[in-house]
Formats: C-alpha cells, structure tokens, sequence
C-alpha cells in the first residue's frame, strides 16, 4: 500500500457496467486499494471516484439513476474532488448523447456525445495513437504518440475545445481525453492499454492523492 494513501479513500462506481473487474485489478497492482460500490453515501464521501463504462451511455444513465447516483457524482465533481471518467464514463458526463435515440446525460461538460461520421468503420477499436495537447501530470513518463486501447461508436464534443487534453486520428482528430481542474476522463481504457495504460491509472492516483 502506498504510503500517504492508507487514509485517502478511492471508489469504483459499480453500476453493472463490464469491465469493472479489470480497472480494480490494475489499481490493485499498483499498490492502491479501491472500494467497488453502488452505494450513494460511499461515492459522496470518497475523496477519489472513478467511473469506468462500457456499452450504451442510454443504459448507463437509466442505470445511474435507478441506483441514485446521479447526484453524487455531480455533487463530487461540482466538489473538483479528483475523478477519472473512463470510456462512457467519459460521455456520460456530457450534457446529451445521440446514442439510444438521444439521451440527457450529467450535464456537468457542456457539449454533445455523436455517432462517428459515415464512412468510418464503427465502432473504433483497437489501439490508436494519442496526440498530447496540453503538459500535465497525467502524462509523466508517458510519450507523445503512445498507443491506448479504443473501443467506442461515439464521439465527445466539448463546447470548450481548451479541456480536450489528448486527440486521436480517426478520420479526424476526435477529443480522446478531457481535463478540468481534478477531473481527467479518456475515451480509450487505460486499464486494457498495457504498461503505458498503467502509467496513465498510477500518474492519476498520485494527482488525486498529491504524491
């Protein structure tokens, strides 16, 4: 366990999503213990909240809501408590998506979640560069140009283009990761992104918890 971290709380928001198991599993390995939870009260009182995502961002936030967790997590980020948005739990975070015949999400980043132009291949997957925008901690040892894991159909559009800290070319330049005060989301998964996806997850929790 890494010292200065016994007494800083990390919660994964369990909302049934898939791929849970294998964002635990990476924070496990990097010395950090993080509770996986459905329960409000924990996530409003964790000092670090991730939200990892998979499937439809409809589905997610019916699933958010049946649970009451909408409030909490905009209450945290409100908070500028550190949070790291992962995948739809990037898009959720947005004001609406196209997905599920158009959708309100959290509203907490002004801006719309699209489908991919016509002509690509969708959805995107597989591993894409990623273009740094911005010089931040997130990216400590990590270069500009390494490979992350995609797998997505949808696309973020933040009205303010000066939180896109990270693009990725596919067909276009779309936002692959946002940054606003302590709140880090990415459209790619940092914890299928081997050992440059690591670094990404360990440079995040030594932010959150000032290491």
């Amino acid at each position: 366990m890494r010292e200065r971290a016994n007494h800083h709380t990390i919660v994964i928001i369990d909302y049934g999503a898939g791929n849970l198991r294998s964002v635990v599993k990476a924070i496990t390995k990097l010395g950090y213990h993080a509770e996986l939870t459905n329960d409000p009260d924990k996530v409003m009182a964790a000092d670090t909240i991730i939200l990892p995502g998979v499937g439809a961002a409809g589905d997610t936030m019916e699933s958010l809501q049946h649970l009451d967790l909408v409030e909490p997590i905009q209450k945290v980020i409100l908070d500028d408590r550190p949070f790291l948005g992962i995948c739809v739990g990037l898009q959720v975070l947005l004001t609406s998506t196209e997905e599920s015949g158009g959708y309100q999400c959290l509203g907490l980043i002004p801006g719309s979640v699209r489908l991919l132009p016509t002509g690509l291949k969708v959805p995107q997957m597989g591993w894409n560069q990623l273009k740094q925008k911005i010089d931040h901690p997130i990216f400590s040892g990590i270069p500009d140009g390494a490979n992350f894991y995609f797998v997505h159909s949808y696309h973020v559009n933040p009205d303010d283009h000066a939180i896109v800290a990270a693009e990725t070319e596919y067909g276009f330049d779309l936002c692959a990761m946002i940054i606003r005060g302590n709140l880090i989301a990415t459209q790619f998964h940092p914890e299928k992104s081997g050992r440059f996806g690591l670094q990404m997850l360990d440079n995040f929790l030594k932010f959150a918890t000032r290491q």
